[in-house]
């Protein structure tokens, strides 16, 4: 509760008025301000404690005058007017005396509650014009501060019978204090205060929350905010004044509360009174400086002069100067004129005594000294006169009330807050006080706080006036724009209702009429008429017509409605009896052929009997093709060539690694998101029946847990099945017989035997020299030159250069190797021509178009990271950037055999041969690899010499496989019998310790084909008798000597004229494969079917003795004498 406005105090002096004939007078210092005071009586026993900071001490039973008022230092009258010996009397038992009675404060608390406390009443200025004012704290309405002190409010009652007459009391209304010189600092941020508008701040320092506790209990609760320079800044102490700006305001406390979001702070309600700036920071917890400064201004007890009590005054008298500095009590006014005389001459001597006893000047916040805050010296600050008819400033003013009149049409805020603001004017005109006006704009304003504190700053009527009003018009284009942007969205939103609902009428009238029909019946006629264009079948026609009918029951909000539509979407999309015309020209498809593969005769000559027998026919069905060979061999090329030579529509999916059934059949519709399987997206894709469908690496399928997608390829490839096939998604037989299926595989040994019972094989073998030599030269070569840039550059890669690169660099047996080395090539030859010409020659800024140069500008003023993407990316791009610059036609750059190293290193494999000449237990086989085929060599050697006592065994070495492994048992097994019953007397296989080995361990081997290879090496050891190292061989091998089938022949054929073979024997069953190969591969090399191994032997060794053979390691072998077995014995001893 805010002192001067301690209503306790009337109450408890009215209620003791009238209990007791014995009064007290109560009197004190006033300040000039006051032009009266107020005498009351009451009885000492029947006053009750006040909230106010002070507590009256215990007052005796007789009657005493005390008053209570800020006592306040004043100018020394000349001649001080002589005191009534009366008015002497009674100051002296005043200062003597002291109340002995305690007042309760339970009674205190107790009539405080009862009583309620009004509304603080700021005022800047009194009634009479006085300087001076009472520290008691009032409190200003939200729009005007001026408010005159006049007489306080006061009831009439009954005087009582008493000596002492007292007909009318009335409480004084408190005012501002004009001059506070040192005052507690409170910085705050965002924005500063203005005069006359309240601002509630959070306090969160417990020095600062016990100070104002403190100022608020003494009666004197006024403070400076004054605004932070750094927004970021958070804190209720000054520490440099360099931390503020040095204008800021005087304000009130109103009112204080702890904070319901910050436990630890506490929010205080400000109201600002005027402009002041800082002067200087006194330092927290420094004493005064002047000690010799008044200390606070303490209540006097005047008491009636009466014998009794005379030595109570006198304890009384020195208790009271010992009250602490800045105490305030409440000030009562007596409307007689006799009272108001007699209290002003004892005003005057007792002011005149306490300028002698108290020289020193009094500081009213002089206690803020114990406390950790930031005081601080403060002036006030005056506006600058000016001229209210000045025709500026009567211009910003009634611009500003123009301002004021369309912001509040646009936002309500500002309509209450200027309401606010004109009932405080009262009857005067807004554009009377441009002052205030500029307040009122800055302080509804929303600007920057270095905008705001200049406001706050200007002192000049007209600069301030400026400056509010600039603020204005701001805010005045924000709820412009912001009425704009509001008006649109509403505008937009207003139009759709409106077009939704002209839209449901216009159904609703159509429906009523029957020529119009909603958005379902729509749909349902386009299903109708995309299927009356397809040839559904009866099956399928039924289905769609249920479905048609539950669409047509089904609302558009249900989700089923929905489904049921993607249904028939792709129950309509399926190309149902649309077939595309085929060309079955043979001439034409050999062309198309021929223009893109070299070779593969075996795939063309499939196709043209395919296209044959669809010549006469009319229509063909859909045949499972399945094409197995290296990579680089054009597996999956060849589909789309044979799809061009049909005039079929070609589609194509790898089912590498794929794990999921649905990928093939479809999911169910019960699913969420759920979709048809691949080929029925095939046919929808292709929109025919009868598409060329190119299955890539079927070898390579998964399996997981969501099923065998290769099971699931059973139905789909099989020719007497797929007619019908079942799609989860479809639901409904399509058939797929006349879709022609193109598998490919590397190897058929992963393919699951049923699935690869329904398909049609055509191996694809590797590539010999001639063959890659034409490749090269019709296809790779001119596209990797046109791919370099050097198309219509002088740039030849010679005939010696190309076959240097197929023997020494690529050997595999497709082509994608070479084509890497080709384009390697040309690469190169590109960096050599710009090395050797020079970019003076070749611009970059002629490659550069109009739209590139921009963009490369663009470019070079983005600085962000490579990794982030800049976002005006858009300006940096460009449909086409750059031009393709002309090489001059002076560069002529030949690529041959000699400098080829210079563009592809040196040579990768220099030759297949590993022996020039063989020696014996040395036999050359050929192997087939995913690459194509090479040879593989077997050597054979004994580990220790022959001894009559040594012991025979086996070490297979060379990373062989299981199936590899057997065959090295198998050929061993054999070799002993051949040797048993040819030569019974070679007894080598009995003692000799073997070990065979196949060179190149770092890659795995596996399979029986080596078995006669194996079988020669060991024969060659045993016999001593090295092979021709221009014979191959290749073949499974029996424990009886029976040569069976194998595969790969065109590959190791190929492998065995690599490396310098003239003959290659194989299995006689392989005979046909022999015939069907090509001459070309067939050339300078011989081919020798054996069906037997005794073929084999009399192969290679043609001119073999026989009795030499059989006597070969008899030498070795003999049995040393018992003398040689001693002398042997002893040695070993020794």
């Amino acid at each position: 509760m805010l002192y001067g406005q301690n209503l306790p105090w009337r109450q408890a002096l009215r209620h003791a008025s009238r209990r007791s004939p014995n009064r007290i007078a109560i009197s004190s210092y006033h300040t000039a301000r006051l032009p009266s005071r107020c005498v009351c009586e009451v009885p000492a026993r029947s006053l009750p404690r006040c909230a106010h900071p002070r507590r009256l001490n215990t007052l005796p039973s007789t009657l005493r005058s005390f008053s209570a008022t800020t006592a306040r230092r004043k100018d020394k009258p000349s001649d001080p007017p002589e005191p009534a010996p009366a008015d002497e009397e009674t100051t002296q038992r005043s200062k003597e005396s002291k109340d002995e009675t305690s007042i309760s404060r339970d009674e205190a608390e107790s009539e405080e509650a009862k009583t309620k406390t009004p509304d603080p009443i700021p005022s800047n200025n009194s009634a009479d014009g006085a300087k001076g004012a009472t520290a008691g704290g009032g409190s200003g309405s939200s729009g005007d501060s001026n408010s005159s002190s006049g007489e306080g409010r006061g009831k009439k009652r009954k005087a009582p019978s008493s000596s002492t007459q007292t007909p009318e009391r009335s409480l004084t209304k408190p005012t501002i204090p004009e001059v506070y010189p040192q005052v507690m600092a409170i910085p705050i941020t965002k924005r500063p205060l203005f005069p006359g508008w309240y601002k509630a701040i959070t306090v969160r320092d417990p020095n600062v929350i016990a100070a104002i506790q403190e100022m608020v209990r003494r009666g004197q609760p006024y403070v400076g905010a004054f605004l932070l320079k750094d927004e970021k800044a958070d804190k209720d102490t000054i520490d440099n004044v360099d931390e503020v700006y040095d204008v800021g305001t005087f304000c009130q406390i109103t009112s204080k509360y702890d904070g319901a979001s910050d436990q630890n702070g506490q929010t205080v309600v400000l109201y600002p009174h005027r402009r002041i700036r800082l002067t200087g920071l006194m330092s927290p917890n420094k004493e005064m400086e002047e000690k010799g400064e008044a200390k606070a201004a303490m209540a006097t007890i005047e008491a009636v002069p009466e014998a009794e009590e005379s030595k109570d005054s006198e304890k009384e008298g020195k208790e009271a100067k010992e009250e602490k500095k800045g105490d305030v009590v409440a000030s009562f006014e007596e409307s007689t004129a006799e009272a108001k005389e007699q209290q002003l001459q004892l005003a005057k001597r007792d002011e005149s005594a306490e300028v002698q006893q108290q020289p020193s000047r009094y500081q009213p916040s002089s206690f803020l000294s114990s406390y950790n805050v930031s005081v601080v010296k403060v002036d006030n600050v005056t506006e600058e006169p000016y001229d209210s008819k000045d025709p500026n400033i009567r211009a910003f003013a009634n611009e500003t009330a123009n301002v004021f009149r369309e912001i509040a049409g646009t936002n309500p805020l500002f309509k209450d807050q200027i309401a606010s603001f004109m009932a405080s004017q009262g009857t005067r005109n807004v554009t009377e006080d441009p002052g205030r006006l500029a307040d009122l704009a800055a302080a509804v304003c929303m600007g920057e706080p270095a905008e705001l504190q200049e406001v706050l700053s200007a002192m000049n009527i007209s600069e301030r006036a400026l400056r509010g009003l600039t603020l204005l018009k701001k805010e005045l284009m924000s709820a412009q724009l912001q009425t704009k942007i509001a008006k649109e969205v509403e505008g937009s939103i207003h139009e759709k209702q409106r077009k939704y609902y002209l839209m449901e009428q216009y159904k609703a009238v159509g429906r009523e009429l029957g020529y119009a029909s909603d958005g379902k019946d729509k749909l349902i006629e386009k299903f109708k008429e995309k299927a009356a264009k397809l040839a559904m079948p009866d099956a399928v026609s039924k289905v769609f017509d249920e479905e048609v009918n539950k669409l047509g029951h089904l609302e558009p909000a249900a989700s089923e409605f929905n489904v049921t539509r993607n249904y028939l979407d792709w129950l309509t999309q399926i190309p149902w009896g649309q077939r595309s015309a085929e060309n079955f020209g043979i001439q034409h498809a050999m062309k198309v052929l021929d223009e893109d593969h070299h070779g593969l005769k075996d795939v063309k000559d499939r196709i043209l009997e395919f296209i044959a027998v669809g010549k006469l026919r009319g229509t063909v069905e859909g045949k499972i093709l399945c094409m197995v060979g290296p990579p680089g061999v054009g597996k999956t090329s060849i589909g789309k060539s044979i799809a061009r030579a049909l005039n079929r529509q070609y589609y194509r999916f790898s089912v590498g690694g794929l794990t999921d059934v649905a990928e093939i059949k479809g999911h169910r519709r019960t699913y969420v998101g759920a979709l048809p399987g691949r080929i029925i997206q095939a046919l929808k894709k292709c929109q025919t029946e009868n598409p060329l469908v190119l299955i890539d690496e079927v070898d390579k399928i998964g399996r997981g847990h969501q099923g065998d997608p290769s099971s699931a390829l059973l139905e789909l490839l099989d020719p007497e099945q797929n007619n019908s096939f079942l799609d989860h998604y479809m639901d409904v037989p399509v058939d797929l017989s006349k879709v022609l299926f193109v598998c490919t595989a590397n190897m058929t040994d992963t393919i699951p035997r049923p699935l690869l019972d329904r398909m049609e094989m055509i191996e694809l073998s590797g590539y010999v020299a001639d063959e890659k030599m034409a490749i090269a030269e019709r296809y790779l070569s001119p596209q990797a030159k046109e791919l370099s840039g050097l198309k219509d550059v002088d740039v030849q890669l010679e005939e010696d250069a190309i076959q240097e690169l197929i023997n020494k660099y690529c050997r595999e047996s497709g082509v994608r190797n070479l084509k890497k080395q080709i384009e390697k090539v040309y690469r190169k030859s590109a960096l050599k021509i710009i090395q050797d010409l020079g970019e003076e020659v070749l611009p970059e800024a002629e490659a550069l178009t109009a739209e590139g140069k921009a963009a490369a500008a663009e470019a070079a003023k983005d600085e962000s990271d490579v990794k982030e993407t800049p976002q005006d990316i858009d300006k940096e791009t460009t449909e086409t950037p750059r031009v393709a610059l002309k090489v001059p036609d002076t560069v002529h750059v030949s690529i041959t055999k000699d400098n080829l190293k210079d563009y592809v290193g040196p040579p990768v494999f220099t030759t297949d041969r590993l022996y020039d000449t063989t020696p014996a237990g040395v036999a050359m086989g050929l192997a087939w690899t995913q690459m194509g085929g090479s040879a593989l060599y077997v050597e054979s050697i004994l580990e220790t010499a022959l001894s009559h006592s040594s012991r025979p065994s086996l070490s297979p070495t060379g990373n062989l496989k299981a199936v590899m492994k057997e065959s090295t048992a198998i050929a061993y097994s054999f070799s002993k019998s051949v040797l048993a019953r040819q030569f019974p007397g070679n007894k080598f296989f009995e003692h000799a310790r073997i070990h065979l080995h196949c060179p190149e361990g770092a890659v795995r081997k596996d399979g029986p084909s080596a078995g006669i290879t194996m079988a020669s090496s060991l024969l060659s050891l045993a016999l001593d008798t090295p092979l021709d190292p221009t014979i191959a061989m290749t073949g499974e091998l029996t424990v009886t000597g029976k040569v069976l089938r194998i595969g790969g022949l065109r590959e190791k054929t190929v492998a065995a004229r690599r490396a310098g073979a003239k003959m290659i024997l194989f299995p006689k069953d392989n005979l046909s494969d022999w015939l069907e190969l090509p001459e070309n591969i067939k050339q300078e090399i011989e081919g020798k079917p054996v069906d037997w191994y005794s073929d084999v032997f009399e192969t290679i060794f043609p001119d073999v003795d026989h009795e030499h053979c059989n006597d070969l390691w008899k030498q070795e072998l003999k049995k040393p004498s018992k003398d040689n077995e001693r002398s042997k014995e002893s040695e070993d001893d020794d």
